[in-house]
């Protein structure tokens, strides 16, 4: 995603403007891992259906806070996990979720920043880049680095947000209507979430493309814990929305993250999640 292409974490090199904050940024990931469990766990069935049998290592590159790696290494008992992040305390987080969930001896950390160079993790069976590919600086030769790196009949999945999760009905009561989507079309243009068709690159690495495809959820009511994610999101949206939206629907949007305000989207009852996922699958022949 670029500037800030993505809530998730990442391995490259762009500035994110809440980097500093990786608290908040850790507490935004585990919403969004918690929140659509059900939707990344059909994701992770499909990219099995695509593995060829058991694998033995299995490599999160832009690990974050490790959700991914905890699922990947309950979906796939008998495989090491390698979580690969450039930040330390994601990586010590991760450590310790894991650990707490029964899952130390299964997942390994290797703290790298992946435009710099593929670190030695020895060869992969599975590979699993979560909204982590589109802030490299050069994808195209990790993408090499990672086939020369992988066993024959290996996969890679490649995971991007296929749209900005939703939260606020088109009408909220206050302000103009649309204005979820307004915020939207403000972040397309900053470039938040930008990412290429994959598959054209993963072909160009020497990879054969195997499958792509698109999930999605739409709720309401929403799973407990939603408002708690769509406050993070939009919080964290701010400082890009700040001089590109329009001044009375930044007056709104501060309104709606104002913790004491009674239409506060912590508070609201009429929110809704419309949120998705595409995947690209491919082999290593």
């Amino acid at each position: 995603m670029t500037p800030h292409a993505s809530s998730h974490p990442t391995t490259g090199h762009h500035p994110d403007p809440g980097q500093h904050d990786d608290d908040g940024l850790a507490e935004l990931l585990e919403l969004d891992a918690e929140i659509l469990a059900p939707l990344l766990e059909e994701v992770v069935d499909w990219v099995a259906q695509h593995v060829d049998g058991a694998p033995r290592t299995v490599v999160d590159l832009g690990a974050g806070t490790g959700s991914g790696s905890r699922l990947l290494a309950r979906r796939f008992p008998s495989a090491q996990v390698v979580a690969i992040d450039r930040s330390a305390a994601r990586l010590e987080r991760l450590r310790a979720t894991a650990g707490a969930q029964g899952l130390a001896d299964r997942v390994r950390t290797v703290q790298a920043d992946l435009d710099s160079a593929w670190p030695e993790v020895g060869a992969v069976d599975l590979g699993w880049a979560a909204s982590s590919l589109h802030e490299l600086a050069a994808p195209d030769r990790l993408l090499r680095e990672l086939h020369a790196g992988m066993r024959p009949g290996g996969l890679l999945a490649v995971v991007e947000m296929d749209a900005l999760p939703r939260f606020l009905p088109e009408d909220i009561g206050v302000g103009r209507p649309g204005l979820e989507r307004r915020c939207h079309q403000v972040l397309a243009q900053a470039r938040w979430n930008a990412f290429p068709d994959w598959g054209p690159h993963l072909e160009e690495a020497g990879f054969r493309l195997a499958g792509r495809r698109r999930f999605g959820v739409e709720a309401r009511p929403v799973p407990p814990g939603t408002g708690r994610w769509a406050h993070r999101t939009l919080r964290r949206a701010l400082p890009a929305l700040a001089g590109r939206l329009a001044a009375d629907d930044l007056l709104v949007l501060e309104h709606l993250l104002a913790d004491d305000s009674p239409g506060a989207v912590l508070h609201r009852e009429d929110l809704e999640l419309r949120a998705g996922r595409i995947v690209w699958a491919a082999r290593r022949a």
